[in-house]
């Protein structure tokens, strides 16, 4: 089984407490949008993030001065955002960090496809960014299918905690024998399932914790998760979709 989630927009740099274990798998590739990002002036760069002009400033000077196999943080700990601080990782103990290693998967619009202990350095560039260079003229186009073949070449078991924006890289491929199952984190409102942004980061990030902390093997005992009062809807999901609803909406 395999785990994929999204990264984060929001990275930090520490080379301290953790030393990274290996090189991404798709280092090379990474050099290549390097070198395309390194040809745009300012306004285009900050077109492609879709940012102010502090955070594109900020990037700009990281592109310019980037190396890519220096001043590594680990890919669990580098990311910052909502989804991550749930998740704990620098809470976790050695056997649940190395069942990561084993288990996670981040995709990434830079680096491709990230294992937790990958070593990494800031970057913005997201998998839906429109940018261009030889041969591709999008994130979308760039991968291709080259993500999916390394995921399934993995495991045939895929579990997506992942944004829509990131399981598009790999959903396209998806046939044979392999299966996907998509978690969804919802409140039953109106009859309806409702998912909010908020609730879903916590609680993608709360699962993977879980699943370290309980070292799961098989993708069905998931449905006995239950952060943030949600609860397994059996009568809601199938089997590429598991449905968990949360039994008291917070005010």
């Amino acid at each position: 089984m395999r785990i994929i989630i999204s990264p984060a927009k929001k990275m930090k740099q520490d080379t301290d407490v953790f030393t990274s274990c290996q090189m991404p798998q798709f280092i090379n590739e990474s050099g290549i949008l390097l070198d395309t990002l390194n040809k745009l002036n300012y306004e285009e760069a900050k077109s492609l993030w879709k940012c102010n002009d502090a955070i594109a400033t900020l990037n700009a000077q990281r592109i310019k001065n980037m190396d890519l196999t220096r001043n590594l943080t680990p890919a669990l700990m580098s990311y910052e955002g909502l989804q991550y601080q749930y998740m704990a990782p620098g809470v976790l103990q050695t056997e649940e960090l190395e069942y990561l290693q084993q288990h996670l998967r981040i995709l990434s619009g830079f680096y491709g496809m990230l294992r937790p202990f990958d070593g990494v350095v800031p970057y913005r560039l997201e998998m839906q960014a429109k940018l261009a260079g030889p041969g591709f003229s999008s994130i979308y186009g760039f991968w291709g299918r080259k993500l999916a073949d390394q995921l399934f070449a993995e495991s045939d078991c895929i579990l997506n905690l992942a944004s829509k924006e990131y399981s598009k890289c790999i959903s396209p491929y998806l046939g044979g024998d392999v299966r996907m199952v998509t978690c969804v984190f919802g409140q039953q409102i109106g009859g309806k399932v409702i998912e909010r942004a908020t609730l879903a980061k916590m609680a993608r990030g709360e699962m993977v914790r879980f699943m370290a902390e309980q070292q799961i093997g098989c993708i069905e005992d998931i449905k006995g998760f239950s952060g943030f009062d949600l609860e397994f809807a059996d009568e809601l999901s199938n089997e590429s979709t598991y449905v968990f609803i949360q039994k008291r909406a917070d005010s």
